[in-house]
């Protein structure tokens, strides 16, 4: 059986080439297939995981150490744009929403005694 541990060349070159194309006219090409655009209930099924996963991380946060919590702080304040540079609304939504999902989770921390 030929040995099937991949080149990390030609993997680190196939994922440079998929993201280079997720901007291409709507769809994504990889290995000759294209991916069509998302259908609505394709966008529904998409919004229902978001939900779970964001129940998950709320989850695993209230159990979190102070550490983590302060962690997760740290990376919404570190992706939230730099003096100087555009603010962009997705950005700033998107490092809020961390900070959102932190605080949601404090809700479900049980005090120490």
């Amino acid at each position: 059986m030929p040995d099937k541990t991949p080149d990390f060349m030609d993997f680190s070159q196939l994922r440079q080439s998929a993201l280079s194309r997720w901007d291409d006219d709507g769809f994504v090409e990889l290995r000759g297939t294209q991916v069509p655009p998302l259908t609505d209930a394709d966008l529904v099924q998409l919004r229902i995981r978001v939900v779970a996963l964001e129940n998950l991380v709320i989850a695993l946060l209230a159990k979190a150490s102070d550490r983590h919590l302060d962690l997760a702080r740290e990376m919404a304040a570190y992706i939230s744009p730099r003096p100087g540079f555009t603010q962009h609304p997705l950005t700033i939504h998107a490092a809020a929403h961390m900070i959102d999902l932190v605080e949601r989770a404090d809700h479900f921390r049980v005090e120490k005694p």
